[in-house]
């Protein structure tokens, strides 16, 4: 029975490893894909455009582009025309207003008005007061240089206390540098305040024209990247199927459009859960659900492809795989459910080549990829067509769990390290003074960073000291580890030879004395470099520096151009490497504490799966996102990855192979959670019995990820991992006479993943020092017999330790003594009675021996109540009593080390009835 609110089997996405038929009652075409659905940017034909939609999801850096553009544009114009209305020299105005439009284009990219209008205008009273402060301190050089240095320690510290006391703290900032680089008087600070309002408001005005943030659309277009990204993926699967195509080739193009379509619907999720995208919180449930159902099938078309590419296929086959593939790819959403016929036609196929009479293991298992493949284009039409049939309108059945956001974007991309920066960061300063180092820790080290760059960049050149200022900023903002420092260090420092190669080019091309022309080029300038920041730092270095040169060409000569770009090359880099010495020095963390502090955080998402998974099938009811946990796994994944990327990639590096040996095992891990995650969302009603055992499955495994949680955490392994496989597949085996159908395939597969998620993570756990072995059997008690084999199992467990330790007596109690002994090297013999209170004078049956290597060594029949067994060598023994009126019993026997030969009684009295 499927619960209300939860997706329909034909919705949801066969696991990987295992797909599902779709269920028959199917809607052929839904109404919503053809009337009223999502726009046509979504599901519509290709176009030429998809390209940069796929390489920009949701248009983020064009949009940053765009705004950077009409900002600037503004800001100078009306800078310009607000110095002339208010007799302000033209150069103050401009370099006023100007700077609030680089400062809205870059800090302020909120996605509704109010938040939008509220950054904006708030920005020219922090300028303001910085703009007088700078006039007033004009005169004393060495208090003017430290209140710059506390500006921009100032700054780092408001980043604590959300976007707006940051955006506070960047003006106060930028008030001081453009006061003391443009010398505006005490007397004009009043009108150059007017001036930034002035344009402050301008900004505001173009920005809600030409830049009204449009939430819905965003993410309508992330949606629409989705779709070109799985086309790419359904054309590289054509060219892998091809036999005359480059199929490493193909396999490669699959494989990162397989990245990229994860990178895409992990921005959806984020996206959903930013304000105004989604206003129904059902609706956004489903449409997480049904993205993350056609991935899934998605990535299980390209591992069944990648199968098929090593195997020899029959013609017909391969060419209904083309056909379903081609489909997939060119067909529009609208028409998703036209996938339905191809899979049927690649089912036929595949039911021909396992039904031929000649066909081995090989065309067996060719025939079963076939079914995978049908099964999941199946599942790929339902999940795109119901996402469709969502449109802009409120489903009819609605989820019954609302969307709960588990992702949270970094600049509209999946988070990076920031966040395990910050969990590393805080466990550590739990207690008395250091609570405070998460709040003064960056800010100290851009405080003293600062004061040991400012007198050497002095020293150089005192009327651009400000340059090392900037090093030192730029290095702190967005960057958490010695590596990533270094790596902007050498994006910095890349962009500003490149963008100076350029800038004087253009500088020469334009010339001296062309204003409109040179303001062009620093306009193209930092709109470009703003659309290339995402990309790449240094991208946005070579777009700034471009402008740079043309606002020092101005004011240079051109023969002193080339000093000037390398003093500012020297003091960016003092800055940088300043700045990142006294992060390692201040408050030091290390980046191999935040990485393991990122894979604890993985281990802990896929801890929260796992429990959910057992809350959502002890309780049908329970509010539980089986889905949107799995995506917080994969959004964990991402720090993990974003760590693990090496400064220089060194050929011979053993450390950097260990670090990608657990980034690989990490990574299939996050495959298998995906497919739990789909398979598992499922209402089952297993018997009590087999309800124990599953959660007792569950509990171990739990359990052995704590385990893991906290060697992560303290550095030093507490316990060991459990594996939990052996419980699976015992679990797996009593449901194997189960009808099958689609409930019983998605319980099998829960199972088979929960295996195979068992055994990576075993795998991880092995590598991060921890022991590993086989978990305990379930303590929970079925039958009477369960209860006796337990209870068997258990005392074997104690008398094993015994013997080894060369403690262990001989087994059993009853009427037990040693006859004359026999002959040396023939053995033990064992004989006895064998007695239950409903036959006094003896049972009849069967006595079997087995060894403690599990082999059957002996064996005899009981005549008159009375058995005989020869033959058995010292150590541990079971003797198993098989009776026609009696379920089987067994008891223990412990023949002593010290006996070659000899006769033993052990009589069984304990016999119980069935």
């Amino acid at each position: 029975m499927i619960s209300p609110g939860t997706a329909a089997p034909d919705a949801r996405t066969a696991p990987e490893s295992a797909p599902l038929p779709p269920s028959p009652g199917t809607p052929p075409h839904p109404a919503g894909a053809a009337r009223g659905g999502a726009p046509r940017r979504v599901g519509g034909p290709r176009k030429r455009w998809d390209r940069v939609l796929a390489a920009d999801p949701g248009l983020g850096q064009l949009q940053a582009g765009w705004r950077t553009l009409v900002a600037m544009v503004t800001a100078l114009a009306v800078g310009y025309g607000a110095a002339r209305a208010f007799d302000v020299p033209v150069v103050i105005g401009m370099m006023v207003g100007g700077m609030m439009g680089l400062m809205s284009a870059f800090a302020v990219a909120e996605n509704t008005w109010q938040r939008l209008a509220r950054a904006i205008g708030w920005m020219p009273f922090p300028y303001a007061l910085s703009l007088w402060s700078a006039a007033v301190l004009h005169d004393d050089r060495a208090l003017e240089i430290a209140l710059m240095v506390c500006a921009l320690a100032l700054t780092f510290f408001l980043a604590r206390f959300g976007q707006l006391a940051l955006l506070t703290g960047m003006m106060l900032f930028n008030g001081l540098l453009v006061g003391m680089m443009a010398d505006i008087p005490t007397a004009l600070t009043g009108k150059a305040s007017a001036v930034a309002l002035v344009s402050a408001l301008a900004v505001l005005v173009t920005r809600l024209l030409l830049c009204y943030p449009m939430p819905r659309e965003d993410l309508l277009r992330t949606q629409r990247a989705f779709v070109v990204e799985a086309r790419r993926v359904a054309d590289a699967a054509v060219d892998a199927l091809d036999p005359d195509a480059d199929r490493e080739r193909a396999v490669r193009r699959m494989a990162r459009s397989l990245r990229r379509l994860n990178v895409t619907t992990v921005t959806i999720d984020g996206r959903l859960a930013q304000p105004e995208v989604a206003a129904d919180p059902g609706m956004a449930e489903l449409l997480h659900r049904h993205l993350f159902d056609a991935e899934l099938a998605l990535r299980g078309i390209g591992r069944a492809v990648q199968d098929l590419a090593d195997r020899d296929v029959p013609a017909p086959l391969r060419e209904a795989l083309a056909v379903g593939l081609v489909l997939a790819r060119d067909t529009p959403l609208d028409d998703a459910q036209g996938l339905r016929p191809a899979a049927a036609l690649i089912r036929r196929q595949a039911d021909l080549v396992r039904d031929d009479g000649d066909a081995g293991d090989g065309r067996a298992r060719t025939a079963e990829l076939g079914h995978r493949v049908a099964h999941l284009l199946d599942s790929l039409a339902g999940s795109l067509s119901h996402w469709l049939a969502l449109g802009w309108n409120t489903p009819q059945a609605p989820a019954k769990v609302p969307f709960q956001p588990t992702v949270a974007l970094e600049r509209n991309l999946p988070p990076g390290s920031a966040a395990a920066t910050r969990r590393a960061l805080a466990a550590g300063t739990g207690t008395s003074w250091r609570r405070a180092v998460p709040f003064v820790r960056v800010p100290l080290h851009a405080g003293v960073a600062a004061a040991v760059v400012c007198p050497i960049t002095d020293a150089i050149d005192p009327h651009r000291f400000y340059w090392g200022l900037i090093g030192v900023m730029i290095t702190l903002f967005g960057t958490n580890t010695t590596h990533e420092r270094l790596r902007k260090f050498g994006h910095r420092m890349a962009g500003t030879v490149a963008g100076a190669v350029l800038g004087i080019a253009l500088l020469h091309l334009v010339g001296h004395g062309h204003v409109y022309g040179t303001l062009t080029v620093i306009v193209a300038g930092l709109t470009l470099g703003s659309w290339g920041m995402q990309r790449a730092y240094a991208l946005w270095v070579v777009g700034l520096v471009v402008a740079l040169v043309q606002v020092y060409g101005l004011t240079s000569p051109w023969g002193g151009m080339n000093h000037l770009l390398g003093e500012r090359l020297l003091d960016n880099g003092l800055g940088v490497l300043v700045a990142t010495a006294c992060a390692a020095l201040i408050f030091p963390l290390s980046s191999r504490r935040i990485t393991r502090e990122a894979e604890r955080g993985y281990i802990a998402a896929v801890r929260d799966l796992v429990t959910e998974l057992a809350a959502r099938w002890a309780d049908p009811e329970a509010p539980v996102r089986l889905r949107g946990v799995a995506r917080g796994v994969d959004a964990a994944l991402f720090q993990v990855a974003s760590l693990a990327r090496p400064l220089v990639r060194m050929p011979l590096g053993g450390r950097e192979r260990a670090t990608d040996n657990r980034t690989a095992l990490l990574t299939a891990a996050t495959g298998h959670a995906r497919t739990l995650a789909a398979a598992a969302d499922i209402d089952v009603d297993l018997a009590p019995r087999l309800a124990g055992r599953f959660a007792h499955l569950t509990a171990e495994l739990t359990r052995s990820l704590d385990s893991l949680e906290r060697s992560l955490s303290t550095g030093a392994p507490e316990d060991g991992w459990r594996r939990v496989g052996p419980l699976a597949r015992e679990l797996a085996a009593e449901l194997e006479p189960a009808p099958s159908g689609p409930r019983a395939d998605r319980v099998r597969t829960t199972l088979r993943e929960l295996e195979a998620l068992d055994e990576t993570l075993a795998g991880y756990a092995e590598q991060c020092g921890l022991p590993v072995a086989d978990a305990a059997a379930s303590p929970v008690p079925g039958a009477p017999m369960e209860r006796r084999t337990q209870a068997l199992v258990a005392q074997w467990g104690k008398r094993q330790v015994a013997a080894d330790t060369g403690a262990c007596p001989r087994a059993g109690t009853a009427g037990a003594g040693v006859a004359d002994d026999a002959a040396p090297g023939r053995g033990v013999t064992v004989t006895g009675g064998v007695r239950c209170a409903a036959h006094p004078t003896g049972c009849a049956g069967w006595v079997t021996v087995i060894d403690a290597r599990g082999k059957r060594v002996a064996a005899g029949p009981v005549h008159a109540g009375r058995y005989r067994v020869d033959g058995l060598r010292p150590g541990h023994h079971t003797l198993i009593v098989s009776a026609a009126d009696h379920a089987p019993h067994a008891e223990f026997l412990y023949v002593p080390r010290t006996r070659e030969a000899g006769t033993l009684t052990y009589d069984i009295r304990s016999h119980r009835e069935a």
